[in-house]
Parts: C-alpha cells; sequence; structure tokens
C-alpha cells in the first residue's frame, strides 16, 4: 500500500479518489483536517476498504512512526500544507509549523522507517514531495517560464515555507540516501477546491449574487493545471521519476486573474444564467491588491514530457468547463464547507480590500 498525507485537501482528495478508480493497491490516508481537510470529499469511499483513514499531524512523530511500521507503506507522498497565500500574510506562524517543522518531522519519521526495511524494499520505497511554482518568484512578462534549475527567490510566508520544506527533502537525499521525488506544481483547479480560492471563490459568488473580487488590476498572470492532469503527473512521477529528482508540473495555460473571471462568467451566463438575464461581470469589483503579489508564474513543464512522457490531457477551456460544472452540481457540498469560520475569513480579507 502508499501512504498519502493530506489527502483529504483539494489535491490530495483528488488524487485518492483517482489512484483508487485506476489501482487495487490500498491506501492509508493520513490528516490533520484542519479548515480545509474535508472528509466529505471522500464520502464515495466511506465503504471502501482500500482507503483507510488516520488522523493526525504529520508533525506528530510517535503517531507517525507507529502508522509507518502498521501499514508498512512502500512509498509516501506529501500533499500535507498550509497552502492560501493570503492566510499566511495574516498568519504565517502556522504556515512555518506545518510546512517546515511538520516537513521535518515527516522526513525524520519516514527515514527511520527507511532505514530499517530490508534491503529490496529499501530500493524500491520512495518519498513523493508535492510543492508548488511559488517557490520559484515572480516572473517579468517576457522571461522564460520557470524551469527546475531556476532559482528560489520565494515572495510570501507562503512560498518561502514550502521553499524550505523542499529543501529539507532535497537535503535528505543528499545527506542520508532517502529516495525523494519533489514535484512543483502551477496552479490546480477542478473539483473540492475549498472556495477560498480565486476560481472556486468565483464561481460561488457569482450564484450567491455576492461581488467578484479582483485583487488590483486582475492582470497578475497563472499557469492553471486540471487537478486530475496533476494527479496522473504524481503517479508518473512515482511509478519512472528518477531518485532526487525535481519536476515541474504545468498545464500550458497562462492567463491573466481578469481573464479568468470573465471566462467563468460567460460560461455561467451559458449554464446558470441570472434571472434577471444580465450577465454575471455585473458582479466583478476590483479590490486593493494584496501585500507583495507576484505578477506572473509560468511553468517550463518539458522535463516531465521528455523523461517520463506525460502532458496533461485537459485544455483550460475544457478543464474550466468541468469545473464550474461540478460546483453547479454540487450544491450541498459547497454550502457544507461553508461553516462560519469560512465566512468570518472571507470578511476579514476582502473587507480589508474593498475600495
Amino acid at each position: 500500500m502508499i501512504l498519502v498525507t493530506g489527502g483529504a485537501g483539494f489535491i490530495g482528495a483528488n488524487f485518492v479518489l483517482d489512484w483508487l478508480n485506476q489501482h487495487d493497491e490500498a491506501i492509508v490516508n493520513y490528516d490533520k483536517l484542519t479548515y480545509a481537510g474535508n472528509l466529505e470529499n471522500l464520502a464515495s469511499l466511506k465503504t471502501d476498504t482500500r482507503h483507510i483513514f488516520v488522523h493526525g499531524d504529520i508533525g506528530d512523530s510517535q503517531k507517525v512512526c507507529k502508522m509507518l511500521a502498521e501499514y508498512r507503506p512502500r512509498a509516501v507522498i506529501n500533499f500535507a500544507a498550509e497552502s492560501h497565500v493570503d492566510r499566511s500574510i495574516h498568519g504565517p506562524e502556522d504556515f512555518i509549523q506545518t510546512n517546515v517543522v511538520g516537513t521535518f518531522h515527516l522526513l525524520e519519521s519516514v527515514r527511520a522507517y527507511w532505514s530499517g526495511l530490508a534491503v529490496s524494499e529499501k530500493t524500491d520505497f520512495r518519498f513523493l514531495h508535492v510543492s508548488t511554482d511559488e517557490v520559484y518568484g515572480s516572473l517579468a512578462k517576457d522571461e522564460p517560464a520557470f524551469s527546475e534549475t531556476r532559482r528560489y527567490e520565494p515572495n510570501s510566508p507562503y512560498s518561502a515555507s514550502k521553499a524550505a520544506s523542499d529543501h529539507l527533502v532535497r537535503a535528505y537525499h543528499h545527506t542520508y540516501g532517502l529516495p525523494v521525488l519533489t514535484t512543483n506544481c502551477s496552479n490546480n483547479y477542478g473539483p473540492y477546491h475549498f472556495p477560498e480560492k480565486l476560481i472556486p471563490l468565483m464561481i460561488v459568488n457569482a450564484l450567491a449574487g455576492k461581488t467578484l473580487p479582483v485583487y488590483g488590476d486582475g492582470q497578475q498572470i497563472r499557469d492553471w493545471l486540471y487537478v486530475k492532469d496533476h494527479c496522473s503527473a504524481i503517479c508518473c512521477v512515482l511509478e519512472k521519476g528518477r531518485l532526487g529528482e525535481v519536476y515541474n508540473v504545468g498545464g500550458w495555460n497562462e492567463k491573466a486573474n481578469l481573464d479568468i473571471v470573465h471566462f467563468i462568467c460567460t460560461l455561467l451566463d451559458e449554464l446558470r444564467p441570472r434571472t434577471d438575464s444580465k450577465s454575471y461581470r455585473e458582479q466583478i469589483k476590483f479590490v486593493t491588491d494584496r501585500p507583495g503579489h507576484d505578477r506572473r508564474y509560468a511553468i517550463d513543464a518539458r522535463k516531465i514530457g521528455r523523461e517520463l512522457g506525460w502532458k496533461p490531457v485537459e485544455t483550460f477551456e475544457t478543464g474550466i468547463r468541468k469545473t464550474v460544472q461540478w460546483y453547479l452540481d454540487n450544491q450541498r457540498w459547497v454550502n457544507n464547507v461553508q461553516s462560519g469560520a469560512y465566512r468570518l475569513w472571507l470578511e476579514k480579507n476582502y473587507a480589508e480590500r474593498d475600495q
């Protein structure tokens, strides 16, 4: 079996669901269940004996070591992270504790487990660390996309904490020989995305008749990757990736934030028109930009294509249509995930930026 940390979050849950849809191999899913970890994402697996859920923190070394000894996974895939830039600006300590200290404790636990394996099991074992393109900093408009050799220049507490975790993973390979792999992905979108990130927030707010808050001039550019494509890339790297290597995973879809919002509005105008027949674009409102907002990210995903034969299946147009339709079809999930704490967070974040 394999062990997945953070498997009740957005990307982790999609990975668990896709894995069990395509493999008979069981998964131990270890998640702290913070605000973005939601077992409802995995409701379809409630009776599936291949899915074993364990509630816990990656920083709890005693619990992690006990779990590793009990289930003896052949691989660990680390999704566990605090991942929202705005939250890291308001409260960076959680990001340091989870992304840096937590990753350190997880690596120590895994290293102890791996060291005790039989030779054949030790050779086959993998630790795959899932990271972000934000560790590379920001690009000017005409700069080439991020490659795996790009210098790290993180600009937010979130990206700095993920950069630190990447360095720890690399060090454990070079110092101890731990068989690691690292992926740095671009902006994900798709089903089960917690509605504080751009795409789900725009969909949810539009349907609720609320404003669609766009930071600054809305011209911040990101590369967008459909989450199911990201999951297939992780499987590919786990199976065929070279030990100690980093693989950038992107969708080849550079889009400005405002263009994303316009695209969502156009789809909603088609799929769920407003009762007054006006466009959802009427709800767009520009708000004060966040501090240190990186202007552009772009992923050069040629290495994973060249070495491992992976490429994304979805274009942005096909992926965003599937995403919008999923949110329209799963309003109960949206309603359930919108807890009081979530609403308070959005009010605090955007009230400060309202012009």
